[in-house]
């Protein structure tokens, strides 16, 4: 069967008023509905980690070391994909490593709670508080050991350090020896012995700083990615006496390299998920009808959450419009709500 082509079809209707060769008018063509381009994924999210690449057993089996390199590369590769939702990885892990540092100082402060201390106002917080700024300001500055900095995270724990000039030298020292994962646990022990008559738990904290650090100097990220704390505590990296080996210790670098094995893989899952959703709120980005919405959305893809009023100060707009663009972004499955609460409420992707 012979079609006709509708193309041609149209080109020959004239007006009945008209002569046979008068010329179809411009806006004939012009008036044709055009294709509506397909979505695509503003950013697709990375490919599950292989099962040989996640580390399993108990300390002492396997090669950790192998296990934290392959985390590494997985991760290495995706941020330097440059995702959307980097900064909020970085800053939801500086909330699960403070959480872990609350841990080993025995401070009764979560996720949940070192959250509400971020909009808490006052002065001062607290030590909970400043272990929520220490992680923060690791993931939020480009990596570096000068003296200054080092002295300023120490004071966030109530640290003294003796000699900050000798240490910030051989602590640059220290990382450029070595592979990443060996040469990070060699600083975090010598950042470790740095202060030799401070408490233990706030030198050790000091030492997993000194580790990210490391690993994001030798890695060359522009922002170190807080890892170490958030899985040192796992009871799978426990030895058969079930102390935990401190920097420095003779089972320490196996530690050290069995936690960032299973810090990377797990900072990798959440990096997955995290794009999943930056993606679906890119998509809706369009669709919001508020002005200051660009700013929100730059907000969450950021942080680990925000609150209305926050983002009625920085967008800026008012404290109702704000909420109400938070339902909406709610309704539409762009972000969560992370605390259950009716009131003082927080969400993020």
């Amino acid at each position: 069967m012979i079609r006709a082509d509708p193309d041609l079809i149209s080109e020959s209707v004239v007006d009945p008023g008209e002569d046979v060769g008068a010329p179809l008018p411009k806006t004939a063509k012009a008036k044709r509905p055009r294709a509506k381009a397909p979505e695509t994924q503003a950013f697709p999210p990375p490919a599950p980690v292989p099962a040989w690449a996640r580390a399993s057993g108990r300390v002492g089996e396997g090669d950790p070391l192998f296990a934290a390199g392959a985390g590494l590369a997985l991760l290495d590769a995706h941020l330097r994909a440059d995702p959307p939702a980097a900064g909020a990885l970085r800053a939801r892990l500086a909330l699960q490593s403070a959480a872990a540092s609350a841990k080993i100082l025995r401070l009764n402060a979560d996720e949940a709670a070192l959250r509400d201390l971020r909009f808490a106002v006052g002065d001062p917080l607290g030590p909970a508080a400043n272990l929520l700024s220490l992680w923060r300001d690791c993931a939020g500055r480009p990596p570096s050991l000068d003296p200054g900095r080092i002295v300023e995270s120490a004071a966030r724990l109530d640290l003294a350090l003796p000699d900050p000039m000798r240490l910030s030298s051989n602590l640059k020292t220290c990382v450029g020896k070595g592979d990443p994962v060996s040469a990070a646990s060699k600083t975090a022990a010598l950042a470790f012995s740095a202060c030799p008559d401070a408490p233990a738990a706030e030198a050790e904290i000091l030492a997993l700083w000194a580790f990210d650090l490391a690993i994001a100097t030798r890695l060359r990220w522009p922002r170190p990615v807080p890892l170490i704390a958030t899985k040192l505590l796992d009871p799978s990296l426990r030895s058969d006496g079930g102390g935990r080996p401190k920097p420095g210790d003779p089972a320490w670098p196996r530690t050290a390299a069995g936690a960032i094995a299973l810090a990377a893989v797990s900072a990798f899952d959440l990096a997955a998920g995290l794009s999943r959703r930056a993606d679906i709120l890119l998509v809706v980005a369009p669709k919001l009808r508020a002005k200051p919405a660009a700013k929100v959305v730059d907000l969450l893809l950021a942080e680990d959450c925000v609150s209305p009023a926050e983002a009625a100060r920085q967008a800026p707009m008012t404290d109702r419009a704000a909420r109400r663009l938070f339902d909406r972004l709610l309704a539409l499955g762009a972000v969560r709500e992370l605390t259950g609460r009716p009131t003082f409420r927080l969400y993020g992707l």
